[in-house]
């Protein structure tokens, strides 16, 4: 179950870039920690990324830690890596990617080629006494469309997601996605589901194209002006897998965590509509069970609505923190059941930087 409260209000605003400090297009401005927060930082961590990174005591709290960045005024001011990654390694974003496609859609928002409140257009949706005729792309950002998914990650008996992924929906994973029956009217329960976003990736593609049309289009407007080198990785039909499949390193994660910071302004020119940022990060749906909450396509922070970030299988984690005019960024293999230990720990070194 799920409720649905009101718009976060006011949001807090973004902080530009500080004077003299230039966009890490190329390389990444660094510098030292507030000295306040030199000493407890590096302690926290040690205690993911230090000499006992591999044992059994650090690997039963963290999972296996592969990599932290952590982005404050503009600057890298902290990274660590574990034996098997490093500066330079790709790794995935599961579901971060989910961030990366809402981004997207901005693009095309902007240049009226898509229409957030206007229904969708997908093969089989056109009935007008189909609950489906009336998802719209905003009821598919907010994960409110109403469908039936099943988002799980280890029993593939029920998962949707699984079968999407890895089975019989592999081919043509919006077809598969796109045949599974209403639940619901649209806007009326929450379902987080990745073969959702999957669909916004194939309206997406129906409008810049599919498979390689559709790669030299996200790079250049999002990619390319960012410095981020990324592997995509597409479905049979041509549809990239937005919902779970780039990789890139723990760095370029950075940057795009640090585009929505900036408020879709990079270098000075403007990559994604005014507004957009603020859409998605305003709160819009809270899981009344779990206690998460959710915007459109990022995520809330649990008790603080100034926080966003976006999330993966096994704890991959962009938190954008504009009070502290902050960007960190966790890759790791993570199990559920730990999670909670590594954002606990994400969050004493978001804290560190905290005004007051």
């Amino acid at each position: 179950m799920a409720v649905f409260p009101p718009p976060s209000a006011p949001l807090v605003d973004l902080p530009p870039q500080p004077d003299g400090v230039p966009y890490p297009t190329g390389a990444w401005p660094t510098s030292a920690p507030p000295p306040e927060v030199a000493a407890p930082l590096a302690t926290l961590v040690d205690e993911a990324f230090g000499p006992t990174v591999d044992d059994e005591a650090t690997v039963a709290r963290f999972g296996r830690s592969l990599a932290f960045v952590a982005v404050h005024r503009g600057r890298l001011v902290a990274e660590a890596y574990g034996p098997t990654a490093g500066p330079d390694e790709p790794l995935i974003s599961w579901s971060m990617a989910k961030s990366m496609t809402q981004a997207l859609v901005g693009v095309l928002v902007a240049e009226g080629r898509l229409d957030l409140d206007r229904p969708v257009d997908l093969p089989g949706w056109d009935d007008p006494a189909d609950p489906r005729s009336r998802i719209t792309l905003d009821h598919l950002l907010r994960m409110v469309p109403g469908t039936e998914f099943k988002e799980d990650y280890t029993d593939e008996t029920v998962s949707h997601c699984i079968d999407m992924l890895f089975g019989d929906g592999n081919p043509d994973m919006a077809a598969y996605t796109a045949a599974l029956p209403a639940l619901t009217e649209p806007d009326t329960v929450f379902n987080y589901a990745s073969g959702t976003t999957v669909l916004v990736c194939r309206l997406l593609a129906d409008v810049v194209g599919a498979g390689p049309a559709f790669e030299a289009w996200m790079r250049e407007v999002l990619l390319d002006p960012l410095g981020i080198e990324a592997r995509l990785t597409f479905d049979d039909a041509g549809t990239w897998v937005g919902s779970s499949f780039l990789h890139t390193t723990a760095r370029e994660f950075a940057k795009f965590g640090l585009l929505y910071l900036r408020d879709g302004v990079w270098d000075g020119r403007r990559l994604l509509p005014e507004g957009w940022v603020d859409y998605a990060r305003t709160l819009r749906a809270a899981d009344d069970e779990t206690g998460r909450r959710y915007g459109s396509h990022w995520w809330i922070h649990d008790t603080d609505d100034r926080v966003f970030w976006a999330s993966g299988y096994e704890t991959q984690r962009i938190i954008v923190d504009p009070v502290a005019d902050l960007v960190l960024v966790r890759l790791g293999k993570t199990d559920a059941e730990v999670a909670p230990d590594v954002d606990d720990w994400l969050e004493r070194i978001r804290l560190l930087f905290h005004p007051g």
